[in-house]
């Protein structure tokens, strides 16, 4: 882990046990830190923190206004951080179920949300619980019990059905006209590629990782490898060709033949 991202995590650690006490339960850094996939200039720092019971209203704007860029600043692109109840995270829910939800960086639109409500549907809803499920298999925890111990994965066919969204999702983003480059397709493609070795495989990868899995058995091999290239500051894929991607992994994952 990047020396400036763990002395900025444990401050975040420290600034929000100094706000909710012994309701802090947990705090586990998610995503590609989580995967020992961080990438400085490129990653987001991504964290759940655990609470007891739920957050009243000046607790949850506490955390933002003590977590937020200008208040703490981020090393990272910027901080994804979502607030669960214990009981939520060990339901296996569906569902968003946070308290509180903070996005915050130099480079990061701000984002503050109190209730799940509030979350627009054309954001996505399916997020929290596949960041669940990654959580229980490889959150780093940096306060309280293990990660595996405190989160759940979704039942079967909910896993089944938040991929199958979080891939339409991508795919009704707008592109160029044409096969124009698409900055931001290979995120797309290899985030695809995670999909599609977690159903197959029962296991999150990094996005690198899973299209290193997935080319190596020769499935959009020269396409992926783009796609890597382009995460390193390589030009970016043509927006049709990856969408034609994304429809293959959607097709398989849906059960379309």
């Amino acid at each position: 882990m990047d020396h400036d991202v763990r002395g900025y995590l444990a401050e975040l650690v420290d600034r929000a046990r100094a706000i909710l006490g012994e309701d802090l339960v947990g705090a586990y850094a998610a995503g590609s830190v989580g995967l020992g996939a961080y990438q400085p200039g490129r990653s987001d720092v991504d964290v759940a923190l655990v609470a007891a019971r739920p957050l009243g209203g000046a607790a949850k704007r506490a955390l933002v206004d003590r977590l937020r860029h200008e208040a703490l600043p981020c090393p990272a692109r910027g901080l994804e951080l979502v607030v669960y109840r214990r009981d939520v995270a060990a339901s296996g829910t569906p569902e968003p179920g946070f308290e509180v939800e903070l996005n915050t960086g130099a480079t990061m639109p701000f984002r503050a949300t109190y209730d799940p409500a509030d979350r627009p549907e054309a954001d996505g809803r399916f997020w929290y619980a596949l960041d669940r499920s990654i959580l229980r298999q490889s959150g780093l925890a940096l306060l309280g019990p293990p990660a595996a111990e405190v989160f759940a994965d979704p039942a079967p066919d909910d896993l089944l059905r938040l991929l199958v969204a979080a891939l339409s999702w991508w795919l009704a983003l707008p592109t160029p006209d044409g096969d124009g480059p698409a900055p931001g397709a290979e995120d797309a493609v290899l985030g695809a590629c995670r999909s599609l070795v977690r159903f197959r495989d029962g296991v999150w990868l990094a996005k690198v990782d899973a299209g290193r899995r997935i080319a190596a058995c020769g499935e959009g091999a020269e396409l992926i490898g783009r796609a890597i290239a382009a995460r390193r500051g390589g030009p970016p894929l043509g927006g049709v060709e990856a969408r034609d991607f994304q429809r293959r992994v959607l097709d398989e994952i849906a059960g379309v033949h």
